[in-house]
């Protein structure tokens, strides 16, 4: 029995993938392994959001020929469809396979096995619409506690910054009934949330007639039964209708959660960037929804250090967070990405004014963290328990994304238990049980 192993970098989807091919691999006889173990055969799903993801997914494939030279070193994803000659210059590697074959990548490896080849093969070809995403279906209660299902692929905004487009082709949707047949099948194997992801998530069904997110999410909590909760991944500001906050008000099984990537909070940046709203759009959507849904935790994308961004941009951003009642922020300092429009600008912000500003962003972000905290303490919440954190201690997310630390003796991973909020500090935010584990 051959032993596999993987390792992904970069977004949900990538990490969604991967489930898929682990599913296709033990089906096909393979042994999974860790990483760090020695195997047989070596993936790396890679991410090329930025440079420094571009750097983490060569770094890992040497980690791989270093664990094993004799093993099989294979390279998909991202970097893999954009810039394949990058990774396959790296020694050691065997294969490289884009975005459009990734689903396939048991069958194209085990085909490269039958053909006896020993060199370096690359197979990456154009994404098209026809290329929709397959259905993924679980055999078992992987890993993970949360199940993340793919439902749509690629991006065409086009962004002056974003090479996603050029990595994953154009958006293509899952169907609808295969959806709900992959989360019905999730619901069974006894996930109690179910991540609803894509590249660009709020544009699933534009290539579907009469479909859209909103649709979807209503048919799901129709025909889906069971005791499961439903979270949305990112939503683009322009693509949160009032339909939708309608069902995430109105339905208990909604995550009271929504990543509204903001980017800037200069309409001049904003503008450059090619985001197609302004500051005062983001500002009356977000305290909207807020007003709307007590409790609603908001996350978001910004950006620093865009071409030209000036330091009164900066502080225009930093103004608007500091404002609006978000509870966490992803903070990217901007990356030159080869083949797009920004590339190509002038003004190129210095790394050391990225660096500070990224500092005092992560630094709100942090404050505005334990302040939306500290608001619930005395609550109580339904927890999903995730992982093991010490003797006797757990670490769950509420469906308002508060990571909790509660104690039991008991092993509650994968359960959900009602807890009371009794504290919040820097480092942790305390739970007590008030219901044992469903």
């Amino acid at each position: 029995m051959s032993k596999i192993a993987f390792h992904t970098l970069g977004c949900k989807v990538n990490q969604v993938e991967t489930e898929g091919l682990i599913e296709d691999f033990i089906s096909r006889g393979y042994e999974l392994v860790d990483f760090d173990d020695k195997a047989d055969i070596y993936v790396i799903n890679s991410c090329t959001v930025t440079h420094v993801s571009d750097r983490k997914s060569r770094a890992m494939i040497r980690r791989a020929v270093r664990r094993n030279p004799d093993a099989l070193v294979v390279a998909t994803g991202c970097v893999a469809q954009v810039d394949a000659e990058q990774l396959a210059a790296i020694e050691g590697v065997n294969l490289v396979v884009g975005n459009r074959d990734k689903e396939n990548l048991a069958a194209v490896i085990e085909d490269y096995l039958l053909r006896g080849h020993s060199g370096r093969e690359i197979m990456v070809s154009p994404i098209s619409r026809e290329n929709k995403p397959q259905e993924i279906l679980y055999s078992y209660h992987h890993q993970r506690t949360r199940a993340f299902v793919k439902i749509q692929d690629g991006c065409q905004s086009f962004c002056s910054y974003c090479i996603v487009p050029m990595a994953r082709g154009p958006v293509r949707s899952k169907a609808p009934e295969v959806v709900l047949h992959e989360i019905g099948q999730l619901v069974q194997l006894g996930y109690k949330e179910i991540v609803l992801t894509g590249i660009h998530t709020g544009f699933y069904g534009t290539d579907i007639p009469d479909w859209d997110l909103t649709r979807l999410t209503a048919a799901i909590l129709d025909q889906i039964k069971g005791q499961y909760r439903i979270r949305l991944s990112s939503i683009e500001p322009l693509e949160l209708d009032e339909k939708l906050l309608t069902i995430l008000a109105a339905d208990r099984r909604m995550c009271r959660h929504l990543h509204i990537p903001l980017q800037s909070g200069s309409n001049a940046v904003l503008k450059a960037m090619g985001r197609r709203y302004d500051r005062d759009y983001y500002k009356q959507l977000v305290n909207g929804a807020a007003a709307r849904i007590p409790g609603l935790a908001f996350t978001a994308d910004v950006m620093v250090g865009f071409p030209g961004e000036t330091e009164q941009d900066f502080q225009d951003t930093y103004d608007l967070i500091a404002e609006l009642p978000l509870s966490d922020l992803h903070v990217f300092k901007y990356s030159i990405r080869k083949g797009t429009k920004a590339a190509l600008m002038s003004s190129q912000v210095p790394e050391q004014e990225k660096n500070q500003r990224s500092e005092k962003l992560l630094a709100l972000a942090q404050k505005k963290k334990l302040e939306f905290a500290k608001k619930f303490i005395g609550q109580r919440f339904n927890l999903l328990v995730e992982e093991k954190s010490g003797k006797d201690k757990y670490i769950g997310l509420t469906d308002n994304y508060l990571e909790v630390v509660v104690q039991s003796d008991q092993d509650l991973c994968g359960q959900s238990v009602e807890v009371e909020i009794v504290s919040a500090d820097p480092k942790d935010i305390i739970g007590n049980i008030c219901i044992e584990p469903q």
